[in-house]
């Protein structure tokens, strides 16, 4: 159940129009990493937790909502942002109602040049922002990424957060309003708590790595691969033991050579790692069993109700 507080998380303000930065920050609004989509990929991950896990369910739920929240202090921000030029264009017997607001012809053409790197701000839906990025590309739920893997979706999330911080830095660059730049860095700030807040749940699930349930195959994990010519780089990414499963990288100077010696690798044998394939055969039985035994355990096969109105109302008469 959802309620609509008019109040905002934090307070929106503007010191003076501006329709130029307004159509920058419909990426915040509309955007592929924006507001929006953030809320809806929380909303629909949630879905899957609700059983099996009731404490992340309830995490997800309560970031998605607040991301709403901010899709609201970012439609407000751009809505001040284009300042007069909607009740201007609702003037249909002026033939020129932006004269009335701008003075002279020179100010008048330098304000519609500014809104038409946007049309929507005066034709669409004058004076009010749109659901679609800055080029004026409409919201798409593809943005959305939810596979119902937990401890995918969390390291999804993650890496959401991290695109929407660089994009609210980015766009301080783009505006000199203290007001408005008070409102980017408290949504930037937020970015970054969601961030930590997805990665300690993911730490509560364990294992967590690799995703899913099925293992990896000791003999190509901790292959890399040689498949650039010239200067070479080496670094803990093809050196050393791996940052997860520990084994020690395997450098393939010519992978050509490699592919055909051990016919397409079929028949390459495991180094630098004491990992087995019956080990892994063993593991890939034992958590699929538990992930599944997982899911099923929380779900009753009928009689399902997403809610129990009854535990709510005792908890709620033992309320002082």
């Amino acid at each position: 159940m959802f309620y609509h507080v008019k109040d905002l998380q934090f307070n929106a303000r503007v010191s003076r129009p501006d329709p130029r930065f307004a159509r920058i920050m419909l990426e915040a609004f509309g955007g592929a990493n924006g507001e929006l989509k953030s809320a809806m990929q929380y909303f629909v991950q949630a879905f899957s937790c609700h059983n099996p896990h009731p404490d992340k369910y309830d995490m997800l739920m309560d970031i998605a909502t607040e991301e709403l929240g901010h899709l609201e202090i970012v439609g407000a921000t751009i809505q001040m942002l284009l300042g007069p030029v909607g009740g201007e264009m609702k003037d249909a017997v002026e033939v020129t109602p932006l004269h009335s607001m701008m003075s002279g012809k020179a100010a008048k053409e330098d304000i519609i040049h500014q809104a038409f790197t946007n049309p929507d701000f005066l034709i669409s839906a004058p004076g009010s922002p749109a659901l679609t990025d800055s080029n004026g590309n409409p919201w798409c739920a593809t943005y959305v990424s939810a596979c119902a893997d937990l401890s995918v979706d969390l390291r999804s999330n993650m890496a959401g957060e991290s695109r929407a911080k660089i994009g609210y830095e980015n766009l301080m660059h783009f505006t000199d309003d203290p007001s408005v730049r008070e409102t980017l860095m408290f949504l930037m700030t937020r970015e970054v708590t969601h961030y930590q807040q997805f990665e300690a749940a993911l730490e509560t699930i364990q294992p967590n790595f690799p995703p899913g349930a099925l293992q990896t195959s000791p003999k190509y994990s901790n292959l890399y691969f040689n498949f650039s010519q010239g200067k070479d780089a080496r670094g803990p990414w093809n050196e050393g033991p791996s940052t997860q499963l520990k084994e020690e990288w395997q450098y393939i100077e010519n992978p050509l050579e490699e592919v055909r010696r051990t016919n397409g690798l079929t028949q390459r044998q495991p180094k630098g790692t004491d990992r087995t394939e019956e080990e892994m055969k063993q593991k890939d039985k034992k958590l699929s069993k538990e992930h599944s035994a997982e899911v099923l355990s929380a779900m009753p096969d009928e009689n399902m109700s997403w809610c129990n109105y009854s535990e709510q109302q005792k908890k709620s008469n033992k309320q002082p």
